[in-house]
């Protein structure tokens, strides 16, 4: 009889946000006259901009006509979203992308799990901790994780690169060789951001080892600071070591219409001088039919004169959100931190309360959810992590009550 992937097994309890709903769900029918606030998710609540909900009726009204008709897209994506990606978001900034190093996808959470598909199977993972769950879930389906220890809250097989208080939530350079080293910046859960020098050192290491870098810059449009990179490859030599995930999501509101798109260099190869070019473009050819024709128009709608300027308003809306969590929390008397560079707020859970136990507290107390920093890895065990994603009115009022607790 057949058997289930005995690496699935492996996988302790359900996903995080799966365990966050369930856990609200319960609470709302035990409490059916709660006013919930969900600071948890970071899912997006204002709606797509006018420039993009113009594309998306006019990409529509195309599909009705027998000359614009459009059936599967090309594997790589359409020319014209792929293009205002070189331009906007790489030639823009100095940095020499081709087209053909662009690759469209539904999301930047889909390619952050399967990016690993193309690496050996034997292959050492270098996490930063806490860190984004789906890179280490998505390396334990494909069996390079090890054992889990469920005290620890390890797998044997996965190098952790701490990220602290007292490193500023950056973290150093591993201290076993890894073969793919997960980074993200700004960093989900902690809205941390390294400078250029510290993110150079990454690429320096890599290229040095052998190394390959995957670098999740889902958060990147919402760097305020000068010395903060937008891309690895802005780094010298990040083309030799690194593959680039980005994603529409956040950036322009993409979360239920979803675009992302990956950026794998041709000059990166293996050790046997393998194009991990062209086994991206095989596997994206043979197991993803593309992204929809009207939501690759949409994506290129972000990178109209309008659009910029609408999608920046709708970022600085979710930045004015983290300002009022931010503030108010330390004049709660919470330490925080994150909330500049990136639309997440990283708190310390109050003395003796462990991250779970602050989510029931918050839930039961305030009727507010957010995310336990446990579940993003050991070391986010007596952190919390709040979104700027909700309406402002909803912000001020989940810290409102907070502040009273």
């Amino acid at each position: 009889m057949f058997k289930a992937n005995d690496n699935y097994l492996k996988l302790p309890g359900s996903y995080l946000f799966s365990t966050v709903a369930r856990k609200q769900r319960e609470y709302v029918a035990a409490h059916p006259d709660c006013n919930i606030i969900r600071l948890s998710i970071g899912d997006v609540t204002q709606p797509l901009a006018p420039a993009i909900i113009e594309a998306l009726h006019k990409a529509v009204d195309e599909m009705a006509v027998a000359e614009t008709f459009r059936g599967y897209a090309p594997d790589l994506g359409y020319d014209f979203l792929r293009s205002a990606i070189v331009e906007n978001d790489y030639k823009a900034r100095g940095v020499d992308i081709a087209t053909d190093e662009v690759f469209v996808s539904d999301g930047a959470k889909s390619d952050s799990a399967n990016i690993q598909e193309i690496f050996a199977a034997d292959s050492k993972i270098a996490v930063c901790d806490p860190v984004y769950p789906v890179y280490v879930d998505s390396n334990v389906m494909a069996g390079r994780t090890g054992t889990y220890d469920s005290t620890t809250g390890l797998w044997s097989d996965v190098i952790y690169m701490p990220c602290s208080a007292a490193n500023k939530f950056a973290p150093e350079l591993p201290k076993e060789t890894p073969d793919i080293i997960y980074l993200c910046f700004p960093n989900n859960p902690t809205g941390a951001t390294v400078k250029k020098e510290k993110l150079q050192e990454f690429v320096d290491y890599a290229n040095k080892v052998g190394a390959v870098i995957v670098y999740d810059a889902a958060y990147e449009a919402y760097i305020s600071e000068d010395d903060v990179p937008h891309s690895i490859y802005e780094c010298d030599g990040a083309k030799t070591c690194a593959i680039e995930l980005k994603s529409f999501s956040k950036n322009a509101g993409f979360t239920g219409t979803r675009l992302g798109y990956v950026i794998v260099p041709k000059e990166l190869k293996d050790a046997e001088g393998t194009s991990l070019n062209a086994l991206w473009a095989r596997r994206h050819g043979t197991k993803f039919n593309g992204a929809p024709y009207i939501v690759q128009r949409a994506g290129e709608a972000v990178y109209s004169e309008a659009g910029k300027a609408q999608t920046r308003e709708q970022i600085a809306y979710y930045m004015n959100n983290a300002k009022v969590i931010s503030e108010g929390l330390k004049a709660a008397g919470y330490t925080v931190s994150g909330g500049v560079n990136a639309p997440y707020i990283w708190l310390k859970t109050p003395e003796g309360m462990t991250s779970w136990e602050f989510f029931d507290y918050l839930l039961d107390k305030a009727n507010v959810v957010g995310t336990p920093g446990s579940g993003f890895g050991p070391s986010g065990e007596g952190y919390f992590r709040l979104t700027a994603f909700g309406t402002y009115e909803s912000t001020v009022e989940a810290i409102e009550r907070i502040k009273k607790l």
